[in-house]
């Protein structure tokens, strides 16, 4: 067993403790008996990647990411974001704020989308369970090999009018932390006025050093700010996101979530359950 320390974008931990693949499958087996027998959805979820996933947040900790795992299969039995659908996100997709990109990074990372300021509702179950749909969607469409995935979040125009409400921002933290661990790369903040530096300062408590390490400011103005977006994204890609206000299409992207559900469904083998 070896421990680094996590400081390049994208670590994993602050301070990872590294084991063999040998080592890697005892931890696996010892979570895995202590979870007990599964059934149903949660079998399929708990598999030897996603185990790692939960040790790896918790630093090899059998006890807290035993902890922490049950607490995430009780979330997704009440919330059962595999069976959330295009149909019912719809509406909160409207107008682009949050989606998957049909291109991935430099080094073939899912990315996620979002557009604060094209926010089109006022309801915080609604714009959580969009972004949870999101979430599971960009997860299925992980290529092979790869378990985490970009957040492109564009700040453009910007203001305080366009916060997200501390109760919504302390549930998304909550889901996105202690559910999806291990998930997300990189989240790069494109762009963020000043003042959200300050709304930042005050969620910062609701996020875990290993997530907030992943958050990044970047200003376009900023030459050595930009170094980031050269490493992770060509040019015309964040001309045809950032700087193109149509880019977004409802209806082509509709399509793709519809045949998407189908792959989902097929996965999570709905309606097979007894």
């Amino acid at each position: 067993m070896l421990r680094r320390n996590g400081t390049k974008t994208g670590s994993r931990n602050l301070d990872e403790l590294l084991f063999s693949p040998a080592e890697e499958q005892v931890k696996v087996n010892e979570l895995r008996a202590a979870i007990g027998p599964l059934t149903g959805h949660a079998s399929i979820y708990a598999t030897d990647a996603c185990l790692k996933r939960y040790l790896r947040a918790r630093n090899w900790n059998i006890k807290k990411a035993e902890k922490m795992l049950r607490d995430s299969l009780h979330w997704r039995s009440v919330f059962k974001p595999e069976e959330i659908q295009w149909a019912d996100v719809s509406g909160e997709s409207e107008t682009g704020k949050v989606y998957r990109a049909t291109f991935r990074d430099k080094y073939d990372h899912t990315v996620i989308v979002m557009h604060p300021t094209r926010q089109n509702t006022s309801n915080m179950d609604g714009q959580i369970k969009q972004l949870v749909y999101t979430l599971e969607n960009t997860i299925l469409n992980l290529p092979p090999g790869q378990e985490q995935m970009v957040w492109l979040i564009d700040f453009h125009g910007w203001g305080v009018k366009h916060s997200t409400p501390i109760k919504t921002a302390r549930e998304i933290a909550n889901i996105l932390q202690n559910h999806y661990p291990e998930r997300l790369h990189v989240g790069i903040l494109l762009n963020p006025p000043r003042i959200f530096q300050a709304f930042m300062t005050i969620v910062k408590p609701f996020l875990d050093p290993k997530t907030f390490q992943k958050v990044k400011f970047v200003y376009t103005r900023n030459p050595e700010s930009c170094k980031l977006l050269d490493d992770y994204f060509a040019n015309d890609v964040l001309k045809e996101v950032v700087e193109n206000p149509a880019d977004y299409n409802h209806e082509e992207y509709a399509k793709l979530m519809e045949q998407d559900d189908l792959k989902s469904a097929t996965y999570w083998k709905l309606g097979e359950e007894d």
